[in-house]
């Protein structure tokens, strides 16, 4: 669990660097559901203004590192 939480909080964290290098330890066939997810967080209501803020900084580390990754 800890591992998870780790991940979670390093793509949350608002640190570009942190966001990739958490990306990029994502086996690939995550990376469609973790992204729709952050897309989630971004869209719904239910979210808190900080995690959606998080979520959309995420997204764009994500977003500016191509499909690739």
């Amino acid at each position: 669990m800890e591992d998870k939480e780790l991940f979670w909080e390093n793509l949350l964290s608002r640190d570009p660097e942190k966001v990739k290098s958490a990306w990029l330890m994502l086996p690939v066939e995550y990376q469609k559901d973790v992204r729709g997810h952050l897309v989630s967080m971004v869209t719904e209501l239910d979210w808190h203004p900080e995690q959606v803020k998080s979520a959309e900084a995420a997204l764009d580390v994500i977003d500016t590192m191509g499909a690739d990754h």
